[in-house]
């Protein structure tokens, strides 16, 4: 009888560089939430109103969407090592620079150049996995990426938070410095020397990287901006979407007379891979979307600050936690059933969060955020395998570009619906409550005059009452009005994860077996 035959396992260098590319997807995801805990005190300091200071954020968003589908063409280029190497270095200067503005055009630099060498930490912790762990321990590098993913934008408003009460902004900032350090030492360590392909520079796609690079940058500013500027009554708004949809033309273009385009679209044609593309969008979007809700209503109506609203966020990372030393396993289950339950569970959390009221607090939502978290983890976990096995080895960096891109377009997307949703919602039912609020009204007269007497018995005349109830009832209504629609909110997002199930049929799993994978070169 023939003794069986054990898969051979990784290196330590293979997991000392799947290490380092998790450690760099960490501070690249924690960089996007952890700023804006500290906005409100980042803004008063360097001089800008909250539309300039919205740019904190939007820069970084701009740059890292642009850089993320450019990471596989630069891998090609300057081989992944010297990539993640000076990424790392000049991501670290530019959270120097962040630290030390004084300035909202220095802080806006700052975050633009974050973002962009940011970008590229998140695809290639995802391409190192794939490419440096045999297929019998792809489930355990998937789950720690997952996890840095995840976890990140939890974790960034708890940090930011207590770093801003209890020491200063600028920390925010300088605390990349020692994760850095630790990042470029392990990517010395696990990664091999590699050489650049310079010429590879003359002979690039050109056309496409302009396009994609005009077009999303665009759009993502188009997306951000749009609300606050009122659309398409903004001339600059105008002028963006058209430079988007030229840019995307370009393309487009590109993708046609290119024999290498920079970023393969026609990976979409594969219909488990367009599958895991669309309902990871989906999850972006309602990911972020819950990131802008709760601390919202926490803080306007509950009464939270930054701090305390973060502790609630972080509620959602625990399931992670518990299920880490059975995630391995988990994903050695039957792919569309994980995905199947996490869309479930996710869209159930959303639920459970639509019928909130002015009474609601912290603890109210802390079985939903068990819930959320719950799901989250039990869909992004097997998408992350499912792309990575839709395609092939050599799309493998690609495909990771075109994922990442995916899911921080989807937030960008969503949080763009979710502003035109909440103006229009808002309005609405404030109109609605108004309407009922008459002069007809038992209720209402009864509630105006027991405020105008307890003005009046502060030693306030009648008159003065009268207008000091007339203010509190209408705040009143105004604060149901926009506890109403943070209901709607969740419902839509509810409906919009359960309706992603059916393209659930569509995901293929990663092969079981195949040939060990050697470093990426």
């Amino acid at each position: 009888m023939s003794k069986p035959v054990h898969p051979e396992g990784a290196s330590l260098q293979d997991w000392v560089a799947v290490l380092a590319g998790s450690l760099g997807a960490l501070i690249a995801t924690l960089d996007i939430s952890i700023v804006n805990s500290a906005l409100p005190q980042i803004q008063g300091e360097v001089g800008a109103s909250g539309t300039e200071g919205t740019w904190i954020s939007t820069g970084y968003l701009v740059s890292e969407v642009v850089m993320i589908p450019l990471t596989a063409w630069l891998s090609r280029t300057f081989g992944m090592r010297n990539l993640l190497l000076g990424c790392a270095v000049l991501f670290t200067v530019f959270s120097m620079v962040c630290g030390g503005a004084t300035t909202l055009p220095g802080m806006i630099f700052g975050r633009v150049g974050q973002g962009f060498f940011g970008g590229a930490l998140i695809p290639t912790a995802q391409t190192i996995v794939r490419t440096r762990l045999p297929p019998h321990q792809l489930p355990l590098g998937m789950t720690i990426f997952g996890l840095i993913v995840l976890l990140g934008p939890l974790v960034g408003p708890v940090i930011g938070g207590w770093l801003t009460e209890n020491a200063s902004w600028r920390w925010c900032f300088f605390l990349n410095l020692p994760i850095a350090g630790g990042l470029i030492a392990l990517l010395l360590l696990g990664l091999p020397s590699q050489r650049a392909h310079i010429g590879d520079l003359v002979r690039a796609d050109w056309l496409g990287i302009i396009g994609m690079s005009v077009g999303l940058s665009c759009l993502t500013v188009v997306l951000e901006e749009g609300q606050r500027d009122r659309w398409f009554e903004s001339q600059l708004i105008v002028n963006l979407t058209l430079a988007s949809a030229a840019g995307f033309v370009m393309l487009a273009i590109a993708q046609i007379t290119n024999k290498r385009p920079v970023i393969k679209l026609r990976l979409m044609l594969n219909r488990s891979y367009a599958a895991v593309i669309v309902i990871i969008t989906v999850i972006g979007m309602t990911f972020y979307s819950i990131l802008y809700i709760i601390p919202q209503f926490l803080s306007g109506i509950s009464g939270y600050n930054a701090e305390q609203s973060g502790r609630i966020l972080f509620l959602s990372g625990i399931p992670a936690f518990v299920l880490l030393p059975i995630l391995p396993i988990l994903l050695r289950l039957n792919l569309r059933f994980l995905v199947m339950s996490g869309l479930l569970c996710f869209a159930a959390s959303c639920f459970m969060n639509a019928c909130l009221t002015v009474d609601f607090s912290g603890s109210d939502f802390i079985w939903s955020q068990l819930l959320r978290g719950t799901g989250q983890i039990l869909t992004t976990m097997p998408l992350n395998q499912a792309s990575m096995g839709a395609v092939s080895r050599e799309d493998t960096a690609d495909a990771a570009g075109l994922y990442n891109m995916a899911r921080n377009l989807g937030g960008s997307l969503g949080l763009a619906l979710l502003g035109v949703f909440i103006d229009r919602q808002t309005a609405t039912h404030a109109q609605t409550i108004g309407a009922a609020v008459t002069a007809n009204s038992p209720l209402a007269q009864a509630r105006l005059a027991e405020r105008t007497l307890t003005f009046t018995a502060r030693g306030g005349d009648q008159a003065g009452g009268q207008m000091h109830a007339l203010a509190q009832l209408a705040a009143t209504v105004q604060q149901q009005a926009v506890v109403i629609t943070y209901s709607d909110c969740f419902w839509v997002l509810g409906i919009a994860l359960f309706a992603m199930t059916p393209l659930v049929l569509l995901l293929r799993p990663p092969p079981a077996h195949g040939p060990r994978p050697q470093a990426t070169h």
